[in-house]
Order: structure tokens, then C-alpha cells, then sequence
């Protein structure tokens, strides 16, 4: 009879075990989405090279946005839909071939308030065919709110887009890729993910700038890269002008024989 009594006693014990985790994974899907828990384990292997892009940026992410972190599995967004100011619905495929810094912000989000100019400072610095710093509003409420505030404080650079539903921040959220306000991510010219950062950063910092560069291959003087056939090589700005002294030696002797 004991034997039997603790036989129903383990076989219960084990019932609310196996309940507790199940529990404990519901719980995880519906905080990180259950897209999270699937579509990570593997990820996506056209994105693959956006983890080995992420890998060499790495180095650059200090400072001013030491809180950015670099894709470490590949991870292909969903096609996020917002829309652009004349109401026109785009999705991130039209980015498709171009970077992009993409910023989900609100005007009732005070962080996201105080990153906004750096965003604009950000966008005139280094935007162009390759790159735009995308910022999408998500305010619910007044349409001509965000707008109006953006131009009070003198945000000119910045393309508007809005998505109004708020939809936009779901789906990142649903990936474990929006965790609050404001959410940045940076995307590779596939709509892969490169880097995510959970919180507001001086994206006009030098800090920055160099971050954004090195993404874009663009190497400031004085910052290493590496080549796909070397190692690590070092340019240095010729302050001295060694180089050019070096070359007046044979480019003088060249002029020397013409005459």
C-alpha cells in the first residue's frame, strides 16, 4: 500500500513538472513571440553574410553606441509595412539594395524625442543612394502631431513615415526584436539584420559615424579594415607628406631624363 502510495505520489510530482515547464515556454512565446523560438535556431542562410558583416563592425560599436548589439545568427526581417508623408503604403522591400537605420519612435516616447535631431544630423551626414536613416512613427492618435513637432524642432533631413496602427513595432516584437521605445535596427541591403539596439544612442556622435561607416565600407583615415586577401592593414593619413617626399626622388629623375 505504500509502495502504491508513493508510486501516485512521483507520477504526480511529474505531471506538475512537466506543467510547470509548458507553462514556462507559453510564457516565452508570448513575450518573445514564438517567431523567436523557431525562426533563431536555425536562421536564415541568405543572411549569412550580414552575421559576417556584424562581425567585423563589432569593434565599432563603443562608446556613444556601446549598447549596440551585432547580429550573431542571421535573421531576415519580415517586410515591415509603414507608410511615407503622402499617405503612399511602402513596405522595407523598396530599401531593397540600400542600408538602412531603421527607427521606430513616438512623440510620447521621451527618449526618442531627445534622439531625434541626432537622427536628422545622422541622415544629412552620411545619407545618400546607399544609406537613409528610416525613422517611422508610430503615434495612434494625431496624425499631424508627429509632424508638426518634427518641425518645431527643426528636423529637415529625415523622410516622414508613420505607421499609425502601431503594427510595425508588433512585428518586430514578435520576432524579439522590440523590446520598448525607442527600437533602432540596422539593415543590410537584403533586409537582414546587422546590429539592434533597445534604448535611445547619440547617433551623432563620432562614435556613430564610424559605426555607420564601417557598415558601409567607407574607412575613415587612421581606422584598420581588413582585406579579403590580407590581414589587418592600417591606413594613416600622410601628415608628413613622407609619401610624397618619397615619390619627388624617381618622379624628379623621370623629369630629369625628359629634359
Amino acid at each position: 500500500m505504500t509502495g502504491t502510495r508513493s508510486s501516485l505520489a512521483k507520477k504526480r510530482l511529474g505531471l506538475v513538472l512537466a506543467g510547470g515547464i509548458a507553462g514556462v515556454v507559453v510564457g516565452l512565446a508570448g513575450v518573445y513571440g514564438i517567431a523567436t523560438l523557431t525562426r533563431n535556431v536555425g536562421g536564415d542562410t541568405a543572411c549569412t553574410p550580414a552575421v559576417e558583416l556584424a562581425k567585423k563592425i563589432a569593434p565599432f560599436a563603443r562608446g556613444e553606441v556601446a549598447a549596440v548589439n551585432v547580429a550573431k545568427t542571421p535573421l531576415k526581417l519580415p517586410n515591415l509595412a509603414f507608410e511615407d508623408a503622402a499617405g503612399k503604403q511602402l513596405t522595407l522591400e523598396h530599401w531593397r539594395g540600400r542600408t538602412v537605420l531603421l527607427n521606430v519612435w513616438a512623440t510620447w516616447c521621451v527618449p526618442c524625442r531627445e534622439e531625434m535631431p541626432a537622427l536628422d544630423a545622422l541622415e544629412q551626414r552620411l545619407g545618400g543612394p546607399g544609406f537613409e536613416v528610416v525613422a517611422v512613427n508610430i503615434d495612434t492618435r494625431d496624425a499631424d502631431k508627429p509632424r508638426a513637432w518634427l518641425q518645431e524642432v527643426g528636423v529637415q533631413k529625415l523622410a516622414y513615415y508613420a505607421d499609425p496602427t502601431a503594427r510595425i513595432f508588433q512585428d518586430l516584437k514578435a520576432i524579439g526584436r522590440a523590446f520598448g521605445m525607442p527600437t533602432t535596427l540596422l539593415v543590410d541591403p537584403q533586409g537582414c539584420e546587422i546590429a539592434t539596439i533597445a534604448g535611445p544612442a547619440e547617433w551623432a556622435s563620432e562614435d556613430a559615424i564610424k559605426l555607420i561607416r564601417a557598415t558601409l565600407g567607407r574607412q575613415t583615415a587612421g581606422e584598420p579594415f581588413n582585406l579579403t586577401l590580407g590581414g589587418n592593414i592600417q591606413i594613416l593619413p600622410d601628415t608628413r607628406r613622407d609619401i610624397g617626399k618619397a615619390l619627388d626622388v624617381p618622379l624628379g629623375g623621370v623629369e630629369h631624363l625628359r629634359d
